[in-house]
């Protein structure tokens, strides 16, 4: 990490924690309910699996098992570069390899194939491993075309997700999981871990009606499930009339973070580069659609904040006095090379987590805004908080100077009820 490149002026030390990687021993998953009785959804598997003491990820047990799934299906993969067994070995080379198994198409979502991508939209391509057409789900059309489908028997769908509504790969498999639907075309969903574990469940569940790219179902903002998971529960919620598999991870326990896994860590996105990031980004990315910098255009996005008004001094001692737990604010300067504010000094924070066992992003991030809005309310734009909040109740007390545990209390049935919601389509314990 280059500061002086930054031109990062940290006032205080900086603490860093090295999380040494371990294999972690997990249960194997168990059936979720099946969906109700008169469902006009169609029948759901879950492969079943042994246990292991290590974690294979959905494509690893598929793999396992010759492919039979596959095998004499035409078949798409929606991937990027997060999909890779536990070699590195792509999905995409590994299906294209297999023995009866048609590999006939490519789709890749935001920040294409290969996830170097950060343009507003992206055009469709050619592999150039495979040499298998890929069809953009972030350019003209984010849903696969019904004429894409037709040439198709299975649909697949293997992307490392980051554990946040907003994060955009959950929105293309649910955009995906509609149009298979429609043209008649089964699903199968190679599930991953969620790298930020798959047991804390926070922030304001989305406002319905507000659905979006950046906010396909109403969900919290940390939903605390995997892929395969979040495809049964919007099966079941959207009544979708679609053949859906999920091959699960093995060996995977909701605890874990991803460290715990022993897999591969592959930038998910170009701005999410590590485990660190990922912890943090459901409260800070909440921030970024405001006029503050969340890092974009430095060595460290998701893990400073600031902006050319901000004092940072004073907005650390602020949140500081705060007492949210697992988190200190080093006061810094830095200077983005690009994204907002591209060149020009910024004061702002460093945010350290000094104990993930009892750090909460959502609650830190939200804590952020409040001392945002107290500090500088004639300088924050508070307005473009709401666009990934997605939620106007929560909005409203920010605006209206309310304490953190005020906030949320608003949210707190709505989330309960989301979590008795969730329970019946979990997969692993």
């Amino acid at each position: 990490m280059s500061f002086r490149r930054l031109g990062f002026c940290i006032a205080g030390s900086l603490v860093a924690t090295l999380l040494a990687a371990s294999v972690g021993r997990g249960d194997s998953p168990r059936r979720g309910k099946d969906a109700p009785a008169g469902s006009k959804q169609t029948s759901e598997d879950v492969v079943k699996i042994l246990p292991s003491s290590s974690v294979l990820c959905g494509i690893d047990v598929l793999q396992k098992d010759g492919f039979r799934l596959l095998h004499g299906k035409r078949v798409g993969l929606i991937t990027n570069q997060t999909g890779i067994n536990q070699k590195g070995v792509s999905t995409a080379q590994l299906l294209h390899q297999a023995p009866g198994v048609h590999l006939v198409a490519l789709f890749s979502p935001e920040h294409g194939l290969e996830g170097k991508l950060d343009i507003p939209r992206i055009g469709d391509t050619q592999d150039s491993t495979t040499g298998i057409q890929v069809y953009s789900l972030y350019g003209e059309t984010r849903r696969p075309t019904a004429d894409a489908l037709s040439r198709l028997d299975v649909l697949v769908f293997d992307i490392q997700d980051i554990g946040c509504r907003f994060y955009t790969y959950i929105s293309t498999m649910g955009y995906a999981m509609e149009a298979a639907a429609k043209q008649g075309v089964a699903m199968v969903i190679l599930d991953r871990p969620n790298p930020i574990n798959g047991i804390l469940v926070e922030g304001p569940v989305l406002d319905a009606g507000r659905e979006s790219f950046v906010g396909y179902y109403p969900i919290p903002v940390r939903h605390g499930m995997t892929v395969g998971e979040l495809a049964r529960l919007f099966r079941h919620e959207l009544d979708l009339a679609l053949q859906l598999t999920v091959v699960p991870v093995r060996g995977w326990r909701r605890t874990d973070y991803f460290e715990k896994t022993g897999l591969l860590w592959v930038n998910p996105s170009p701005n999410m580069r590590s485990l660190n990031e990922a912890v943090l980004y459901p409260g800070i990315g909440l921030l970024e659609t405001t006029n503050l910098s969340v890092g974009r255009g430095t060595d460290r996005p998701f893990e400073v904040i600031g902006a050319p008004w901000i004092d940072g001094i004073r907005l650390a001692r602020h949140l500081s006095a705060a007492g949210l737990p697992g988190v200190g604010f080093v006061p810094v300067r830095f200077t983005p090379e690009s994204s907002k504010y591209a060149d020009q000094l910024c004061g702002g924070l460093s945010i350290v987590i000094t104990d993930r066992k009892v750090f909460r992003s959502v609650a830190t991030g939200l804590e952020i805004a409040i001392q945002l809005r107290r500090l500088y309310p004639d300088k924050w734009e508070i307005k473009g908080y709401d666009r990934l909040l997605g939620d106007k109740t929560t909005l409203e007390a920010v605006a209206h100077g309310k304490r953190l545990d005020e906030i949320q209390t608003l949210y707190q049935s709505e989330l309960e009820r989301f979590k008795g919601d969730r329970a019946r389509w979990l997969l692993y314990k």
